[in-house]
C-alpha cells in the first residue's frame, strides 16, 4: 500500500469519529431530553436513525436493503445480524424503523460523547461477569414489556480473526425471544467487513448491502427448543454469506 493511500485512509478514519461526535453535539439538548425517561425512547430512536445515516452517507457508504419480510409497526422483535465492523450499529439503525434497544458491550461506554448516550440508552453487558449477564436479561425483559424491540449481535462481538465468516452464536438472543414469544429477524450484512473492518489501513467507499431474511417464529416454543432455533438462525445467515463469498 502506498504512503499516499495510507494518509488518505488515516484522514478518512479520523473523519469517521468526527461524524460520530458532531451530530451528537449539535443535537445534545434534544438527546439529553429524550434519554431522561424511557417513555421518550421512540423520540430518541428517531434522532439516532438520523445520526446513523449522517455517518453512513458521510463516510461514502450507500445502504441497499432487500427485504424478504418486513417488520410490522408497533410489534416487538428480536433483531440479530452478523457482526464484523463498528459500522454495523449504524447500518442496523438505518435499516430498522421499529424502535429497538441494543444489547452491547460496556467498553463502548468509554468513548467520549458517544459513550454518554450509549450507556443511557443501551443495555450494557460485561461478558466476563455472570451477574452482569443476568442483569441484561432483566433489563431486556422490562424493555420488551414496554413494546420496544431488542437488537443483539449473537456472535458476542467481532471475531478477532477476520477470515471467520460467521462465528458461533451465544444463547442470549434466543432465550429472550422464546421467553417473550417474539419473532427473530435475521439480517445479513454483506459488505461491512470490506467497507470498514477493524484493520486500520483498509476499507473503501461504496454500496453497503443488507438483507432481511424470513423471520423465525418462537410461538409455542420453550427453552428446550433454544439450541435448534439458534442453529437454524445461524445456518440461514451463514448460507447467505457463503453464497455471496462463492459468487464473488
Amino acid at each position: 500500500m502506498s504512503f499516499f493511500r495510507k494518509i488518505l485512509i488515516t484522514i478518512w478514519r479520523i473523519w469517521f469519529y468526527i461524524l460520530i461526535a458532531v451530530p451528537i453535539i449539535v443535537m445534545f439538548p434534544f438527546l439529553l431530553l429524550f434519554t431522561s425517561k424511557e417513555k421518550y425512547y421512540p423520540q430518541f430512536f428517531f434522532l439516532a436513525r438520523i445520526w446513523a445515516n449522517i455517518i453512513l452517507y458521510g463516510m461514502g457508504f450507500y445502504p441497499i436493503v432487500k427485504k424478504l419480510e418486513s417488520p410490522q409497526k408497533g410489534k416487538s422483535y428480536m433483531f440479530v445480524a452478523n457482526h464484523t465492523s463498528m459500522i454495523d450499529i449504524m447500518l442496523m439503525l438505518s435499516i430498522v424503523k421499529n424502535p429497538f434497544v441494543f444489547v452491547g458491550k460496556k467498553e463502548l461506554a468509554k468513548f467520549p460523547v458517544f459513550g454518554f448516550f450509549y450507556k443511557r440508552t443501551c443495555i450494557l453487558v460485561d461478558r466476563g461477569n455472570v451477574k452482569s449477564r443476568n442483569e441484561v436479561f432483566q433489563q431486556a425483559q422490562r424493555r420488551l414489556k414496554q413494546g420496544v424491540s431488542i437488537c443483539i449481535f449473537p456472535e458476542g462481538g467481532v471475531p478477532d480473526d477476520e477470515s471467520v465468516l460467521l462465528d458461533t452464536f451465544k444463547d442470549g438472543a434466543f432465550r429472550l425471544a422464546i421467553d417473550h414469544q417474539i419473532p427473530i429477524v435475521p439480517l445479513v450484512f454483506y459488505d461491512n467487513k470490506k467497507r470498514f473492518s477493524y484493520t486500520f489501513f483498509s476499507g473503501s467507499l461504496g454500496k453497503m448491502r443488507a438483507k432481511i431474511l424470513p423471520f423465525f417464529s418462537t410461538e409455542n416454543l420453550n427453552q428446550t427448543h433454544k439450541k435448534q432455533l439458534k442453529e437454524n438462525v445461524w445456518e440461514a445467515i451463514y448460507t447467505e454469506l457463503k453464497n455471496e463469498e462463492t459468487s464473488a
